[in-house]
């Protein structure tokens, strides 16, 4: 897929995401989502897709002359309207055509792009029509079939088959079977060309009063009407003046062409979010070439105030290319075509009882064996005493400063665990289906680990990470439907409790990925974790983040409810530096993305600017561990 991004093994945080400004006529695109990504410096990852057609087995309406198939392709958005994005050529005489006409579309991974096939005969009496022109109504009705995207680029040759039918509502409940239609993807090989640079600056000015800069780059092209679009940002180092960044990398498609001018500009870190600008580059890929071949540096400069180029300000920083290499990367779709799969993982939150004060619970996990695991004789020792709701706990005073859990009873409406009865699902359903329903198709198994943590079950201590099945010996549940019947079910069979500790569930959750690569697994990892709550055990969940981070693992956080969040986006590097574990170690890559449930934009929920990232991730794993697709 199209992309640009720093290949980071150690260091410091890369501060941006990736880009790509294209938007899909297929697939209905997610404006909130696209609009909740910029607002936070992001940009889904695209990548362009060309689809052709062929069928066999078309049944033939007139009894003395084969049928003249034509194929009309659909779009279906959300509201389940359908429009129309492509019209193949009349074949005649044929029940298995193969049409010349392809079409090209965009592929988004964090959305479901539902595909609609119809074919048509159309009758002799208008083929000197132009395709455009036919009136559908007009023509013999062959077949209809549909699919998602996902589903075709997932397949080993990118190829499927469905079956056409017909709805026949009088003679029987079935759908008639009336031929098959075969579609190829292929995508195209100008967004596999990619170019990797390393740069450098010398003499930076330096911005802080106490100590050296925190540089780094941000990358941006420049669209109609002189619009910079941000498409790549390095990582931050600290206190240098004299930076050496690691490598990034910019798809051809993305920028333009190599002639197409990119504004690189230098910053001075900030952890406000308040960067300041050390200096500029303004310079094409061609240009940014002949750097590296000179060995020359290029002047950053400080454009003037009034706008006017001859009034810029040049300045002695120089900014070198020590790297320039142009190659056909291997894209997110080649792994897909090469066998990988994502594996869908859940944790639900099930703490609900008033909370003890954090000074109290940090102590609650010791290390044994390089595992986080469960202290007893504190859990037992605490929790069973005093994790009860504040009007029946005789030390309720001690326990005034801590925030109502907005869980509550899961019986009661105001509750965030209620089941509607009229079906209207909760905000956790609604995060396990928005996010289930994009990555089902890329798990071939669809069989998904799935666990609860935070609660008490019947007649024994809380556990922080239990099998939401409710089984002793697995946790996989069957598709999202069975995700869904066993949180309804745990609901049931436990006891809301607390506090809400992460680092059991991603340490479960890294376990299988470990076993997975142990056992030459082509599987990469992706945990939803979806809580009302903010993180107790916050320095152990770092912990058990920076280890993951080596592993084939992403983890998805979703905030549910009206807490403040603030606290937990310390967790995501995309808005600070990469996690340091308390012994030290920093994270090898940003593999978390938190997002509030609430936040939501044109009546869409933002939990898909969640997944935009995901390719990234996947990407930045295969490729700094030089990880081949199979192709």
């Amino acid at each position: 897929m199209g992309n640009c991004f720093s290949e980071v093994t150690a260091g410091r945080a890369a501060i941006g995401g990736t880009a790509g400004d294209f938007r899909s006529l297929a697939g209905a695109p997610h404006d909130a989502v696209e609009n909740f990504l910029r607002s936070r410096g992001h940009h889904g990852l695209f990548s362009q897709i060309e689809l052709s057609f062929s069928a066999s087995g078309l049944g033939d309406r007139d009894v003395l002359f084969k049928n003249n198939p034509m194929m009309v392709l659909y779009a279906k958005g959300k509201t389940g309207a359908l429009e129309e994005i492509c019209r193949t050529e009349v074949v005649l005489n044929s029940s298995s055509p193969t049409w010349i006409t392809k079409h090209t579309l965009i592929y988004h991974f964090e959305v479901v792009q539902v595909l609609v096939f119809r074919v048509y005969d159309v009758d002799t009496q208008f083929h000197n029509l132009d395709i455009k022109m036919l009136e559908l109504d007009e023509q013999q009705f062959l077949g209809e079939a549909t699919c998602v995207l996902s589903q075709i680029i997932t397949q080993r040759d990118q190829s499927l088959t469905i079956d056409l039918h017909i709805e026949d509502s009088l003679r029987s409940t079935l759908p008639k079977n009336c031929g098959k239609l075969l579609v190829h993807a292929e995508e195209c090989v100008s967004s596999k060309t990619a170019i990797e640079m390393v740069f450098r600056c010398s003499d930076l000015e330096c911005k802080d009063l106490f100590s050296r800069n925190d540089p780094f780059l941000l990358i941006s092209k420049v669209a109609e009407g002189g619009v910079q679009i941000p498409i790549c940002k390095t990582e931050v180092i600290k206190n240098d003046l004299n930076p050496i960044w690691k490598s990034v990398f910019v798809n051809i498609q993305q920028v333009g062409s190599k002639e197409s001018i990119l504004i690189i500009e230098c910053y001075n870190y900030n952890s406000n979010g308040k960067h300041d600008l050390i200096g500029k580059v303004q310079r094409s890929l061609a240009e940014l070439e002949n750097i590296h071949n000179n060995g020359q540096g290029e002047n950053l400069f400080l454009p003037s105030s009034g706008g006017q180029n001859h009034d810029n300000k040049v300045l002695r920083s120089q900014l070198f290319v020590d790297r320039f290499i142009e190659s056909v990367q291997y894209t997110f779709l080649d792994y897909l075509a090469g066998g990988f799969e994502l594996n869908f993982m859940v944790a639900v939150d099930f703490t609900g009882a008033e909370q003890y004060p954090q000074t109290h619970y940090t102590n609650l996990w010791v290390k044994y064996n390089d595992r986080m695991m469960e202290n007893d004789a504190i859990i037992l020792g605490l929790l069973n005493h005093l994790w009860v709701p504040q009007n029946s706990n005789p030390l309720s005073p001690l326990l005034s400063d801590t925030t109502a859990a907005s869980n509550g009873n899961p019986r009661l409406p105001d509750s965030l665990h209620y089941i509607d009865p009229s079906g209207r699902p909760n905000a956790y359903q609604r995060a396990i289906v928005e996010v289930g329903e994009v990555l089902q198709f890329y798990d071939s198994d669809k069989r998904f680990p799935t666990w609860g943590f935070g609660a008490r079950p019947i007649d024994g201590p809380v556990s922080h990470c239990f099998n939401l099945n409710g089984s002793s010996h697995y946790c996989e549940v069957e598709g999202i439907q069975g995700i869904m019947m066993a949180y309804t079910s745990a609901l049931h069979n436990v006891s809301l409790a607390g506090p809400t500790l992460f680092g059991p569930v991603i340490s479960t959750a890294a376990l299988i990925a470990s076993q997975s690569v142990a056992n030459g697994g082509r599987k990469y990892f992706v945990l939803l974790i979806i809580t009302d709550g903010v993180v107790t055990d916050l320095q152990e969940t770092k912990d058990a983040i920076v280890k993951a981070s080596d592993l084939p693992l992403s983890i998805l956080i979703v905030g549910v409810g009206g807490a403040d969040f603030k606290e937990m986006e310390v967790l995501d590097a995309d808005k600070g530096e990469r996690l340091e574990s308390s012994y030290g170690r920093v994270a090898s890559r940003d593999i978390v993305q938190f997002v509030p449930f609430r936040e939501v934009q044109s009546g869409f929920s933002v939990v898909q600017a969640l997944l935009a990232e995901l390719p990234t991730q996947f990407l930045t794993y295969v490729r700094s561990r030089d990880i081949q697709p199979s192709l």
